[in-house]
């Protein structure tokens, strides 16, 4: 039996602090949810002897290294988030590695050009997983605050200057860990450390509220496909 969600944190930062004796049993106790992950993303059986139950292993064991509270997710949500990733770049590099050593022993351009063609149709489609997961798990993240991700589009600031302001005052904000460690905890901003933080008044900081707790859950977290679309958005 997996270990109940109130202590696999515990856990996680006692491995953190250095206690391999723990990792080790960590590992092996959550091999078959390390399996199962492993299985949906490759749609067949998996087993340990397979090449990416070794590259799933290697993620969880990353996601133990990596995780924080500040991700705003239980750890096994976080850790099957970048097992996923982890294993689609995997099939990703494999398939590129067999698309070019067909294309080696190919002589007529023609062929070579549509083996190329459909080798970035594929890399598309693992983009377009990568991104699905990547939402899913943000939409996740965004319901603790009684957020969706449908309704992002209403809440963004129309005016450039304003999204501009808001971000800088988002990255200023998520380096402050007393303050990250409030809004997860009472699902709510400091706003009064923030006015105290920033020159943006208390009215400003209460009328783009969700804006900016949903801005913060991107950059606390490793969302690169929402960032990039961000970063495009305010540039």
């Amino acid at each position: 039996m997996f270990q109940k969600k109130n202590k696999v944190e515990d856990i996680v930062y006692a491995i953190q602090a250095g206690n391999e004796e723990q990792l080790n049993h960590f590992l092996r106790q959550y091999e078959p949810f390390i399996l199962k992950i492993t299985s949906k993303v490759c749609r067949r059986f998996i087993t340990k002897q397979d090449d990416e139950f070794s590259v799933a292993l290697h993620a969880f064991h990353e996601s133990i290294q990596s995780y924080s509270y500040k991700k705003g997710s239980s750890f096994l949500s976080f850790a099957s988030l970048v097992v996923k990733r982890r294993i689609i770049d995997y099939i990703r590099e494999e398939s590129k590695h067999r698309f070019l050593a067909l294309d080696e022993g190919i002589d007529e351009i023609d062929n070579s050009k549509t083996d190329y063609s459909s080798y970035e149709t594929y890399c598309k489609s693992i983009d377009n997983l990568n991104r699905k997961e990547e939402i899913k798990h943000y939409s996740q993240l965004l319901r603790q605050f009684g957020l969706s991700f449908s309704e992002l589009v209403n809440v963004s600031p129309k005016h450039i200057d304003t999204r501009n302001q808001l971000y800088k005052i988002v990255h200023t904000f998520i380096l402050q860990e007393e303050m990250v460690a409030y809004l997860f905890k009472k699902k709510k901003l400091p706003i009064k450390q923030m006015e105290e933080m920033t020159t943006v008044s208390r009215k400003t900081l209460e009328k783009h509220r969700k804006y900016i707790i949903a801005l913060s859950i991107v950059f606390l977290n490793d969302f690169p496909y929402l960032q990039s679309f961000l970063k495009r958005g305010n540039s």
